[in-house]
């Protein structure tokens, strides 16, 4: 099965993680977060993706190229100007010939283990012309409820609702779809679409399903879900993201060097050539490549970007972000 990866997005939440690489390039243990992705996508069948890219899209193609070291075919289609969720979809299966056949959509900022495969046996049994993957979550009002009946049919969609609003409903559009080329003739050639708002409210009526599932789920657009990714990741919470040390809930790269009278506790991830020194103490804090933290620091839910310094004993506030290079003398 061919699938279709959105990667296009600013990452503007994730600002300045997110200014010198793209947010599905930032790692979750000792790889990027697409590199997770691919080998879940692989696991239920997918042989072919599509990057839909925006941003930075070489930041992508340089470091996975062709695929051949995943065993998978990758093709990237870069957009010549934004055209949203739907718009980027069409834009890539136009751009590869694949607007006759079957595809799988999936955003590139989602870590989940939902199951795809099951997404795309419900898509059979129902001859749906779309399938939307659902996922409950505690605060729906960040999100747009996805409210379905009988036979798992969508019946509405409800915008960013109150909590009254909501009622008893939990379940949200998780980012993972399967479409039939039927789909690509709602979003004009070159045209801005959004796929949530736009698209699928025309579906309704026209065999528009949705199947909930209760798998992890983590949409790492923000800097405490990027942190906790991490930790859920260390702690082995994510199938298929196997931690190096079981039951430590914690993960140090072998390219990292961490003094022994460090402390890295619960929840903190330290990636390769990164330096943490005697007796400092990091809590559910992420520490990315190349970065030095001096003795005697105390991190609580902080992250310290790509190269970034902090010099022994300096003071940093609970849940900071330090950004790339900030600090160093290379910046």
């Amino acid at each position: 099965m061919h699938a279709i990866i959105l990667v296009g997005g600013r990452g503007t939440r994730l600002q300045p993680l997110t200014d010198s690489r793209p947010k599905p390039m930032l790692p979750i243990l000792g790889a990027p977060f697409l590199e997770h992705q691919l080998l879940y996508l692989k696991g239920h069948g997918v042989t072919a993706v599509t990057f839909a890219c925006g941003f930075l899209p070489d930041e992508i193609r340089s470091y996975f190229g062709d695929g051949e070291r995943l065993g998978l075919e990758l093709t990237y289609a870069i957009e010549p100007e934004p055209l949203d969720t739907a718009g980027a979809i069409a834009f890539a299966a136009r751009e590869f010939g694949l607007t006759d056949r079957r595809l799988l959509v999936c955003n590139g900022d989602v870590l989940t283990d939902l199951d795809v495969s099951e997404l795309i046996a419900a898509h059979d049994a129902h001859d749906a012309t779309a399938t939307i993957a659902l996922t409950p979550v505690e605060d729906p009002t960040r999100y747009g409820l996805v409210r379905t009946g009988d036979d798992d049919e969508v019946l509405a969609f409800l915008e960013k609702p109150t909590l009254e609003e909501a009622g008893v409903d939990r379940y949200i559009n998780a980012g993972t779809y399967v479409l039939e080329p039927e789909v690509f003739e709602l979003v004009p050639e070159g045209a801005r679409v959004n796929i949530e708002r736009e698209v699928f409210p025309k579906l309704v009526g026209r065999r528009l399903h949705a199947i909930g599932f209760d798998g992890y789920w983590n949409d790492i657009g923000t800097f405490e879900s990027y942190r906790r990714a991490n930790a859920d990741a260390a702690a082995g919470r994510i199938a298929g993201i196997a931690p190096s040390e079981r039951n430590a809930r914690r993960w140090v790269s072998p390219d990292a060097k961490v003094a022994s009278g460090a402390d890295v506790g619960a929840g903190s991830v330290v990636l390769a050539g990164a330096v943490v020194e005697d007796g400092a103490e990091l809590i559910g804090s992420v520490v990315l490549e190349g970065a030095f933290v001096g003795r005697e620091v105390f991190l609580e839910d902080v992250i310290v970007g790509e190269g970034a310094r902090i010099e022994p004993a300096q003071l940093v506030a609970v849940g900071d972000v330090i950004g790339p290079g900030v600090g160093s003398t290379a910046r």
